[in-house]
């Protein structure tokens, strides 16, 4: 009774976490082994905290000594895995920005480069579409053209 409300603490710490986690699982896009390695460590936590003497004897059986450098040589493995988890995640979105930036000041400099010069970036086509076309005769383009022909 005398570490009950240490131990409220740190579960009510886990399951919150958990909770927030699965709260955020389907935006969260992670592979299934992050889901499970994060699931098993917060039942191990959990076990941890109601049952200190076990990580005690499990330390002790592994050479560590205290169950509780134990537990810091894990959470400083953890927060290496996580560093270079985040590290490897912040490059490769580094590289997709960069390709998206290069993507759009490309597209920008065409837009603005045809803007300047007074085309359309369609107007090129467009007129080699319509030079290519021949227009059908037809009762109306007969009599516009009979009209023009008059006229000039």
């Amino acid at each position: 009774m005398k570490y009950f409300w240490i131990q409220l603490l740190l579960i009510l710490g886990s399951v919150s976490m958990a909770l927030m986690f699965i709260r955020t699982w389907s935006q969260a896009k992670n592979r299934a082994w992050k889901r499970i390695a994060f699931s098993v460590f917060v039942v191990v936590n959990v076990y941890a905290v109601l049952r200190p003497t076990d990580v005690t004897w499990l330390a002790q059986q592994l050479g560590v000594g205290r169950g509780t450098d134990l537990v810091l040589y894990v959470m400083v493995m953890a927060m290496g895995f996580l560093t270079l988890n985040t590290f490897l995640r912040f490059r490769s979105l580094e590289k997709k920005i960069t390709d998206l930036a290069r993507t759009v000041a490309i597209s920008e400099g065409l837009r603005h480069n045809d803007a300047r010069l007074g085309q359309d970036a369609a107007a090129p086509a467009a007129a080699a579409a319509a030079a290519a076309t021949v227009p059908e005769p037809g009762p109306a383009a007969d009599s516009d053209s009979a009209s023009d022909s008059v006229k000039a």
